[in-house]
C-alpha cells in the first residue's frame, strides 16, 4: 500500500500540468506536529510506502524531520520533486534522514521544451544536476515524465537518458486533466496514441534493466500480459484500493487526479476515513460501468477512475481512452 502527502502547495516552478495548481504556500497547511500525527495514522492503517510531494517538498523547512519520523514509524519514505533544489547537501541530508529514494521530473530530452513546459529557464539542467547529486550521495532516484502529444515520441530517448544518469526506474505519467492541466487537455493522448505508447514502453522494458512503469495508464497491465513482459505490479489503477493522497491542508482524496474530498485528517482520523469512506468502498467494489465492467482485465487494470470522472462525471464509468473495451477473458 502506498500513500502520497502533498506536504506543501509552495513551489519554485509553475508547471502547465500541475494537478495541485501549486505555487504559493496554502493557508492552514498541516504543521509539523499535525504531520507527525498523520504519519502515525498512516502507519496504523497498514501503509508501507509514503511519498512526500508538493508543490515542491524541499521548500518545506521541516521536510527532513518528517522523513526521518516516517522512517522511525516503519514506513518507507520517498519523495517526488522537480529536482531543481537537490543540491549535493540536500541529497546527502535526505539520505541521512532515511529517504529511500526520490522521483525527479524530466519531460523532454530537449532542455528548451522541458523549460518551457515548466515555465523556468534552466530547470532542465538543474533537474539533471539534481539527479547527479543524488547519485553522488548514494540516494536512489527515478525519472518521472509527464506524457503529452508533443513529447510521447521521446519516450525511449528519455529512458536511455535515465539509464545513462543512473536512475533505478523511469515512470511515465499519462496526463489526466485536473488542476492547471484542464487548460492543456487537448495535448493529452487519445486512444491510438495511448495504446501505441504503452506497447512501446513494454517493448523497451525488454531492452533495459531499470523498471519502466506507466502511471494513470492502467491498461499497461493488460498489454504487459499480452506481450509477455513480466512486471512486479498486481494492478493498474490503485485509486482508493491501495493508494490515496492527502492535500497540504489535510483533505484525503482517492488519487491525485480524482479530486473528491473524502474527509480532513484535522477533523477525522485518517484510519477512519480510509476504512469507512463510501467513495472508497465503491471504488473497491470494482463494479464499473460500460466496457470496464465487462472487461476480462478489470481486476488487474481497472481503467483510470480519474479520467472516467473528468470525461463522464462518474468515477465508476468506462475509461475513455482504451481500445479494448468490453472484451472478455484473456
Amino acid at each position: 500500500m502506498i500513500i502520497s502527502w502533498n506536504t506543501t502547495n509552495a513551489c519554485n516552478l509553475y508547471c502547465a500540468h500541475c494537478y495541485r495548481d501549486a505555487g504559493i504556500r496554502a493557508e492552514e497547511e498541516l504543521n509539523t506536529e499535525q504531520g507527525k500525527k498523520l504519519i502515525n495514522e498512516i502507519a496504523a492503517a497498514g501503509f508501507k510506502i509514503m511519498i512526500f510531494s508538493g508543490g515542491e517538498p524541499l521548500m518545506r523547512p521541516d521536510i527532513y524531520e518528517l522523513v526521518a519520523y516516517a522512517k522511525s514509524q516503519g514506513l518507507r519514505p520517498v519523495l517526488g520533486s522537480n529536482g531543481t533544489l537537490i543540491t549535493l547537501e540536500a541529497a546527502q541530508q535526505l539520505k541521512e534522514c532515511g529517504a529511500a529514494g526520490i522521483g525527479i521530473s524530466l519531460d523532454s530530452a530537449d532542455p528548451e521544451k522541458h523549460d518551457r513546459f515548466r515555465a523556468q529557464a534552466g530547470c532542465w539542467q538543474a533537474a539533471v544536476e539534481g539527479m547527479r547529486n543524488c547519485r553522488r550521495a548514494g540516494l536512489p532516484f527515478q525519472v518521472h515524465t509527464t506524457v503529452l502529444d508533443w513529447n510521447y515520441h521521446e519516450a525511449e530517448e528519455l529512458t536511455d537518458l535515465a539509464v545513462r544518469e543512473g536512475a533505478v526506474a523511469h515512470h511515465f505519467f499519462f496526463l489526466v486533466p485536473t488542476g492547471r492541466a484542464v487548460n492543456i487537455e487537448e495535448e493529452s493522448l487519445r486512444a491510438e496514441q495511448y495504446e501505441g505508447l504503452l506497447q512501446r514502453i513494454m517493448e523497451k522494458q525488454k531492452q533495459v534493466d531499470i523498471e519502466l512503469k506507466p502511471t494513470c495508464a492502467p491498461q499497461f497491465m493488460r498489454i504487459a500480459r499480452q506481450m509477455g513482459v513480466a512486471v512486479r505490479f498486481q494492478r493498474g489503477c490503485l485509486a482508493g484500493t491501495s493508494y490515496c493522497i492527502i492535500s497540504p491542508k489535510g483533505d484525503v482524496q482517492p488519487c491525485a487526479y480524482l479530486n473528491i474530498p473524502l474527509g480532513n485528517v484535522k477533523e477525522t482520523s485518517f484510519v477512519d476515513i480510509w476504512q469507512h469512506s463510501p467513495v472508497l468502498k465503491e471504488l473497491r467494489s470494482l463494479e464499473y460501468k460500460g466496457g470496464c465492467g465487462t472487461c476480462g482485465y478489470k481486476k488487474i487494470c481497472g481503467g483510470c477512475r480519474a479520467r472516467a470522472y473528468f470525461y463522464h462525471g462518474d468515477y465508476m464509468a468506462e475509461e475513455p481512452w482504451c481500445l479494448y473495451h468490453g472484451r472478455k477473458g484473456y
